[in-house]
């Protein structure tokens, strides 16, 4: 069986990218507090391969015991390992947001999984009343690439099917610190009983340092008997992603992140309030990208420096997905936009 490769954001082997509006991380870019901590980091050893500082420290400030908190090379891997977990336990259908992050489908049918998209949370709560056998259930919250929030009913619903049914559902919280509108929907008793995928490196805007970690439901840290931090490698975290880990809780940081969270949302109302003028279909997001579908071809932007993410691979051709830029990217899109307009 031949795999097709995961389309990202972000650089790429194609020409220089001078204004990314193709990743999902935070333009903002670290805090200090965040960079000197990663630049300490000692690299001459090995870290604990338990991380036990590191668990603990997350521990403590997550209210949860240690035994909880397995630290991931990313959601990536962490999609993997558990997409692992739940087939060595017998899984074989699994759940996947249509659209929705490609590693989740990826890791699926690697492992000869049956893969199932759902367009809505109402179709998903539909096909899970009437699931046979058990399912794993990938959840995005905020979802990407559509930066959409699901309602607190689907949640209240899903909680109830979950009681239920034998369904493992894993919650990616990739973009949740990021969140710029509204609430975070889930409940507190549903999320202790999903698989939580955190990574900080996101909003950091440090998305090359590959760390995160997973905050294991309340009742088991393993899935029916598979050790899911048995299947890690060993020493799955690197030294500077321990120190961004450790340094992402701190009060500095997280005052850090409140204010980059109003700078973004000041961008994200001008892009979007600019692009819907040109003609752009922008759908609404609760969080610093979005999609849209552009008035005019914007394949030959990339000559002019800029990059977008092109949502063929989500199962929309013709749409793009885009982040918030600061004002001087944006005014570099727009002016390319015109450039190209002309020339047609």
């Amino acid at each position: 069986m031949i795999l097709p490769l995961n389309e990202h954001g972000g650089p790429d082997s194609g020409p220089p990218i001078t204004h990314d509006f193709s990743s999902n991380a935070n333009p903002l870019g670290a805090p200090d507090e965040v960079m000197r901590a990663i630049q300490a980091a000692n690299r001459q050893h090995y870290p604990d391969p338990d991380y036990r500082a590191l668990r603990e420290g997350l521990a403590q400030v997550l209210g949860i015991q240690p035994a909880r908190v397995l630290p991931t090379a990313g959601s990536s891997e962490a999609i993997r390992r558990l997409t692992l977990a739940a087939s060595l336990r017998g899984v074989r259908q699994v759940w996947v947001p249509q659209p929705g992050y490609g590693d989740y489908r990826a890791a699926a049918l690697a492992l000869g999984m049956d893969v199932q998209g759902y367009a809505s949370g109402e179709a998903l709560l539909s096909a899970l009343t009437g699931q046979l056998g058990p399912s794993l259930v990938w959840l995005c919250e905020p979802c990407n690439p559509t930066g959409q929030s699901l309602p607190p009913s689907f949640w209240a619903a899903l909680a109830d099917i979950r009681h239920q049914g034998d369904v493992i559902l894993v919650l990616d919280r990739a973009y949740e610190p990021l969140r710029l509108l509204g609430q975070d929907p889930v409940p507190t008793t549903l999320a202790h009983q999903c698989w939580q995928l955190c990574s900080p490196n996101k909003a950091l805007g440090l998305t090359g340092v590959r760390a995160g970690y997973v905050i294991a439901p309340v009742d088991d840290v393993r899935i029916d008997g598979v050790s899911v931090q048995a299947l890690a490698p060993s020493w799955v975290l690197s030294a500077e992603g321990v120190a961004m880990l450790q340094a992402w809780h701190q009060p500095g940081t997280q005052a850090w992140l409140a204010r980059s969270r109003e700078m973004l949302a000041l961008w994200m109302s001008a892009q979007q309030t600019a692009l819907t003028r040109l003609g752009w279909h922008c759908l609404p997001s609760v969080v610093p990208f979005m999609l849209a579908r552009p008035s005019q071809p914007v394949n030959s932007l990339r000559s002019h420096g800029i990059k977008l993410r092109d949502a063929t691979s989500f199962g929309l051709p013709g749409w793009v997905r885009l982040s918030a830029q600061a004002p001087h990217a944006q005014q570099a899109l727009f002016q390319a936009l015109a450039q190209m307009e002309i020339a047609r």
